[in-house]
């Protein structure tokens, strides 16, 4: 009885495989107990009937094993989930804009041009991603993934020159504002085509949607502002596994945002009109996992 019951917990006990694999078992089952029974009725004892079972459970999973890895398309099919950290850059685009100063109102001249510049931010950078691999054929899959990197960027210095009309200032001369600048908020989601060079070997692009958050501040001049950015995300990458399911990789990541305006309002009450946008650049190596 006890040897029934263990095979009937072997044959359903895995509800998520195919009805026809387990048709398969149970057929095998059905005749290797008939046999099993025939022996013992000659004289053959129980060990070798629980031996003999055994080896038949530990076939039957194999033989299950072999035909689910044999439906995927390729062993790049499927979930993975990963890991990265490296080093990144955004690289701000100069503009020029204008600055309503109210006090020049009397003057006729309160709207003046402006320029402003800012220095690359760069440092280390983290993220983690998520994807699917859809198995094309052999050679090659269609992912689709989404990468999102936690915390904000190294800061930088951004300036605002606004250049003076002359009266009541002196003709040719400049008004300066020095403030700070960090990228937060990155994220990306993006199509990946991969050819697959093995089953342990995988090359790919990237193409997709990505978007961050420009957050900037200058003491004594205007308070903490932010901007949100959006472009196109390119990349190319790699990926090699290390056992059968976990795999490194490298990539290369390349970001252009879209422009977008900005105004910003100072503590003395000017009104700062400008153009933000840049683009990005990341290197990343790191670790994941292949479904």
């Amino acid at each position: 009885m006890k040897l029934i019951c263990a095979a009937q917990q072997f044959i359903w006990g895995k509800p998520e495989v195919d009805i026809s694999i387990n048709i398969f078992r149970v057929t095998l089952v059905v005749y290797e107990l008939i046999t099993l029974n025939q022996k013992m009725k000659k004289g053959r004892d129980m060990k070798q009937l629980k031996i003999t079972a055994l080896a038949l459970a530990i076939t039957s999973i194999a033989a299950s094993s072999a035909m689910a890895q044999s439906s995927k398309t390729n062993a790049w099919e499927g979930a993975f989930g990963q890991v990265s950290i490296g080093y990144e850059s955004f690289m701000p685009a100069s503009s020029a804009g204008t600055t309503t100063i109210p006090a020049l109102a009397p003057y006729g001249k309160s709207v003046n041009a402006n320029s402003s510049s800012a220095s690359n931010a760069n440092g280390p950078t983290a993220n983690f991603g998520v994807g699917y691999n859809f198995g094309i054929n052999e050679s090659y899959v269609l992912g689709i993934g989404a990468t999102y990197y936690p915390g904000a960027s190294s800061a930088a210095p951004i300036t605002v020159v606004t250049t003076l009309p002359g009266a009541p200032y002196t003709p040719g001369t400049s008004s300066t504002t020095n403030g700070t600048y960090n990228v937060k908020n990155l994220y990306s989601i993006y199509l990946a085509p991969g050819y697959v060079i093995d089953k342990d070997k995988l090359a790919y692009a990237k193409v997709g949607y990505t978007a961050a958050t420009i957050q900037a501040y200058a003491p004594g001049s205007f308070a903490n502002t932010t901007a949100n950015l959006n472009g196109v995300a390119l990349g190319l990458g790699y990926k090699q596994m290390v056992t059968n399911s976990i795999y490194l990789m490298g990539e290369v990541n390349y970001a252009i945002f879209n422009s977008v305006s900005k105004t910003i309002i100072t503590d003395g009450g000017n009104t700062v009109n400008t153009t933000l946008k840049g683009t990005g650049l990341d290197l990343l190596v790191g670790v994941g996992y292949r479904f």
